[in-house]
């Protein structure tokens, strides 16, 4: 079965609004976050694993996957269900070999010529971005809007038709159903679930957007 990008819920120490990540990442699965990702690009090592190991027991009663951005010791460590990598990581190929067969790996895709290289035989799905102008982290390049999205998707769509995409970067409730329109099967979220007064609330409005938009899609 394909992985269920509906709502990827990305926890980060810098953006968690004062919550310690595990109790966020258990809202945000209460609220219908589909996968969890903990970004963290400052802690040490030692504490990025206890980190880690806290939102998995947290998520443990909804099932909900949870993987780790950039780090595959931490996944490993932690025994996360995987990782997500940037363009910038450890290969995919290596990290396969790493994590085995079972494992899910995501990547993070932001051009038509990162799709057309993408190694989509190895990989669980796709975080493709920025669509929109974020504050979460530094962008280097321009944001691709719907229309830019859209031709990654086309792309991926090509090479792989079953394979899922979550748009990411500045996505909230006011833009989210843009994302789903361009082809996108779910949408990466973070300031708009962590830093809202209620993330479970929050998830629950950004879902009942995206499941609306791909039942109107037919998917």
């Amino acid at each position: 079965m394909p992985l269920d990008v509906r709502l990827n819920a990305i926890v980060d120490p810098e953006r968690a609004g004062g919550r310690a990540l595990a109790e966020l990442a258990r809202l945000c699965a209460a609220g219908g976050a589909t996968l969890i990702q903990l970004r963290d690009k400052s802690s040490e090592t030692r504490a990025m694993v206890e980190t880690a190991r806290a939102i998995k027991q947290a998520l443990a009663p909804f099932g909900v996957p949870f993987v780790v951005n950039d780090r595959v010791d931490v996944a490993l460590a932690a025994k996360a269900d995987g990782v997500h990598l940037g363009q910038d990581d450890m290969m995919v190929e290596d990290a396969r070999a790493l994590l085995g067969n079972g494992a899910i790996i995501g990547l993070s895709v932001k051009s038509v010529t990162e799709a057309e290289a993408a190694p989509v035989e190895l990989i669980d799905y796709v975080g493709s971005g920025g669509v929109y102008v974020t504050l979460s982290k530094q962008q280097k390049n321009a944001p691709l809007g719907p229309a830019g999205l859209a031709r990654i998707v086309d792309v991926l769509r090509r090479r792989a038709p079953n394979l899922p995409l979550a748009g990411i970067a500045g996505i909230d409730a006011s833009n989210a159903a843009e994302v789903i329109a361009a082809g996108a099967d779910g949408v990466a979220v973070i300031s708009a679930l962590s830093l809202a007064p209620d993330p479970a609330a929050a998830a629950r409005i950004l879902r009942d957007i995206v499941d609306a938009m791909l039942a109107k899609r037919g998917t």
